[in-house]
């Protein structure tokens, strides 16, 4: 409020979950909307000269600033209740209170050299949150002075650790860009200004900024937030993200048409991409594009110097962020300096000879005097590069962004930025994977809360089938597209490092550097979810199945993946890959078949070869009785090529399922029996190219009703067995056959179970439509009711997590 103080307390950083004893140094400064003059508030400079102090520090010990509110009768400690102040409106311009700032994160202390040691024995609370509880939009932030957005920021953080430590989630990306997000959002206009977050990993303190946080607790869960950006989920996500290294074009296309609307001096574009996805080769092209037609635009870079990728141009070289490259930064964001680039550059394009290039050359090297050593490859792309920067700095961040913003200048301006991923919260910043995913996880130690016990992941049989099968044989790589952890092949590389290829973001590249490898006799397994292999569809296509290459493709995350929601969904595959020429498609219906895929796969030299399996744990199968040797190392057995297996016998309806679905049919036909007195065949199709049209005829012959079921989208396998039936006469008498896939819409994020039920694929839906096919309407209709009791194992236990 006008005429009261923010008391400052500036400390090393004590993360949530961390308690150290600080000496604290305090200064007023002026509130937001103070009428202090300029001089007065250069005069009280000693909170930001702490910060500056600390630009050198580590940034693993940053600058941590919690804010609670201090009411008039508070006791001379200045401790209070700890609780967060339950008014969330914006404090009145009366109001005669005060503000303190307390760096435990976890609980309330009192403002003195030596805090006390939190008890143990008491429960966590949330972190107050005073200067965060009055912004309910972005303009809310526009009245707050340096070290107030700096404050805010940490406050965000907080927020951040502790609805993830409640929901899971992506966390060590968005604590990395805490001050950048409310940079941004101090400096722009949302909604009319467009931040892109790129992939969307990074996109909580955006969330919290933009009147979600209060859902905040809901995200990833049914009918909560997106774990990403969302158009339809609020009018500040300008696009939607959940695939990486797109910002980029969807900011330029933007930017082109509002020059095409004739707006573009009244709103600004902005992509926010970090290292990892601007190894993908989109993110190049756009960059290209975006230089040639000069539009402009501001790219900001995001580099945490985190990304798991032998391509990271960076690879450690980057110079340090201090005081110099501060200064440089901000010269080149100077408008001025980049206004006079401007009008020199239309002067010279005017001159003949070469005239024009000379002076270009003159300002590279003038600018390559001023830049960082990652400035000449956005220079060539035709990209004004301003770098590097603390991106932790409010300060700087703030200026430059505020320069770039109010230049009159023309073309794309790309910002480098530098943070730490899993900025302020230890146990983070210490994880080798920076906690870039986490489960639901103990707020004061970062511990997760991953279930215990059961079979383990499909993932993690593929990696360790895929180890047996390159012991036996010399010639198998594995190739990945930096999903290492995600696909297994991480644990493949540990046993096996110099045939283990992760080629980056590039899941084109990967696609064909894989058919490269085969066409020189070795046998490549590329491990691509199955929502990413959509990225490369026409080197598989094109490069792969055309030259009947036997690349090997294992698609990870097939079917329905939960809280990842429709960005990550492997509903498509067998369409996409279906219609093709040349390739063997399987789909493993446990852990056991996975591993007989694995070796079915590696046996297959004479064409292209895939097969996909869900996400989650096995369902808990005997391996040795099912023909898997070996205990750390599971080798499966040799499949015959397009047969698939009857797993139960019966007489009244066949179930003819392809991968997952099998255990749903099992645990329909147990319903069916038990409580309807109808015996039912399970069939596993194993294969989906070949169709065991054999053992597809024969049913057809020996039941009067079939269900056909797969955890696909339209166009997959239950359109090639109807086909197949269709072609060969066997729709022409009595038999009714109906489909069962994936409904043609998308499945947003929420748990496995809600998904399987809003796609129609449960258990009791199976069951209900066998009813139904029979002619039993009533126990049809019956079986879908609440509190139906279903039988078996479901397959969609074990399919939470992340991505």
């Amino acid at each position: 409020p006008r005429g009261h103080t923010l008391t400052t307390t500036a400390a090393m950083p004590v993360p949530i979950g961390i308690n150290t004893h600080t000496a604290m140094r305090t200064g007023p400064v002026p509130c937001a909307g103070t009428s202090a003059s300029a001089g007065s508030a250069r005069r009280q400079k000693a909170p930001h000269a702490n910060l500056r102090n600390h630009r050198r520090v580590s940034r693993s010990q940053p600058q941590a600033l919690v804010c609670r509110a201090a009411s008039k009768d508070e006791s001379s400690s200045g401790s209070d209740s700890g609780a967060a102040p339950e008014s969330t409106t914006r404090p009145s311009m009366g109001d005669s209170s005060k503000m303190s700032v307390d760096i435990s994160p976890m609980t309330t202390t009192t403002t003195t050299t030596s805090p006390e040691k939190p008890d143990k024995k008491k429960p966590l609370v949330k972190p107050p949150t005073p200067l965060l509880d009055t912004v309910n939009h972005p303009m809310h932030t526009k009245s707050f002075n340096i070290q107030q957005l700096s404050q805010l920021a940490e406050e965000v953080r907080q927020e951040v650790i502790w609805n993830v430590s409640n929901t899971g989630g992506h966390l060590g990306a968005s604590l990395g860009v805490c001050e950048l997000t409310v940079a941004l959002h101090h400096v722009f206009d949302s909604p009319k200004d467009k931040m892109i977050y790129d992939v969307g990993h990074q996109c909580y303190p955006h969330k919290i900024l933009t009147g979600r946080r209060d859902r905040m607790p809901t995200i990833r869960q049914t009918d909560g937030l997106s774990g990403f950006t969302l158009r339809s989920e609020s009018e500040h996500d300008p696009f939607g993200a959940g695939h990486s290294s797109t910002s980029i074009s969807a900011a330029l296309g933007m930017a082109v048409a509002n020059e095409l609307k004739g707006v573009a001096n009244d709103r600004h574009c902005i992509a926010v991409i970090g290292d990892g996805a601007i190894t993908g080769g989109m993110a190049y092209e756009a960059m290209n594009n975006a230089g040639f037609l000069d539009t402009n635009m501001i790219i900001i870079l995001n580099d945490n110097q985190q990304v798991s990728l032998p391509t990271q141009y960076n690879a450690g070289n980057q110079d340090p962020v201090g005081a110099l490259s501060s200064a440089f930064a901000r010269l080149q964001s100077n408008r001025p300096l980049r206004e006079l680039r401007e009008v020199a550059k239309a002067v010279t394009k005017q001159m003949p000879g070469q005239v024009p290039e000379m002076t270009a050359k003159i300002d590279e090297y003038a600018r390559g005097m001023i830049s960082g050593t990652g400035s000449t490859l956005f220079e060539e792309l035709g990209l004004y590069y301003i770098g590097t920067v603390d991106g932790h700095n409010m300060d700087d961040l703030v200026t430059i962004l505020k320069e770039v913003k109010n230049t009159e200048s023309s073309g794309p301006v790309l910002i480098h930025i530098i943070t730490t991923k899993g900025k302020g919260y230890r146990p983070a910043e210490t994880a080798m994977d920076k906690m870039h995913g986490v489960a639901k996880y103990d707020v004061s130690t970062g511990k997760q809360k991953k279930p215990t016990g059961g079979a383990p992941s499909y993932t993690q049989f593929f990696a360790e089938g895929l180890v047996a099968e390159a012991r036996e044989d010399s010639r198998v790589i594995g190739v990945h597209a930096a999903m290492g952890g995600g696909t297994g092949m991480n644990v493949f590389e540990k046993t096996f490092p110099d045939r283990t290829f992760d080629v980056g973001i590039c899941e084109q590249h990967a696609v064909t550097f894989a058919a490269g490898l085969a066409c020189e006799g070795l046998k490549p397994f590329c491990a691509i979810y199955s929502t990413f292999l959509q990225r490369g569809y026409d080197q598989v296509v094109h490069d792969v199945c055309l030259q009947n290459l036997p690349v090997r493709f294992a698609m990870d995350r097939a079917g329905l993946v939960g809280a990842d929601g429709a960005t990550h969904v492997g509903a498509f595959d067998t369409a996409y890959m279906g219609c093709l020429p040349n390739i063997v498609l399987m789909a493993p219906s446990n852990e056991a078949e996975l591993l007989h895929a694995i070796a079915t796969c590696a046996s297959i030299d004479d064409r292209p070869s895939a097969f996909r399996y869900p996400r989650g744990t096995g369902i808990g199968v005997d391996l040795e009785a099912e023909g898997v040797t070996g205990a750390d190392e599971r080798k499966g057995k040799v499949l015959e090529i397009g047969k698939g297996r009857v797993v139960r016998q019966g007489k009244d309806v066949a179930l003819l399922a392809y991968g997952s679905m099998v255990n749903q049919c099992m645990a329909a036909a147990d319903m069916l029996e038990e409580n309807h007195g109808v015996s039912a065949t399970v069939v596993d199709a194993r294969f989906m190219k070949p169709l065991d049209t054999e053992l597809i005829s024969q049913i057809a012959k020996e039941h009067e009703a079939m269900i056909v079921t797969e955890e696909a989208s339209i166009g997959g396998f239950c359109s090639h067995v109807l086909q197949y039936l269709s072609l060969a006469g066997l729709l022409d008498g009595k038999l009714k056959v109906r489909p069962m896939c994936l409904p043609d819409f998308f499945i947003e994020h929420g748990a496995p179970a809600d998904q399987m039920e809003l796609a129609g694929l449960t258990e009791r839906h199976v069951a209900s439509t066998a009813l139904n096919l029979l002619g039993r309407e009533r126990d049809s209709m019956a079986v879908l009711e609440p509190g139906q009791r279903s039988g078996g194992l479901s397959s969609v236990e074990g399919r939470e997590g992340i991505a």
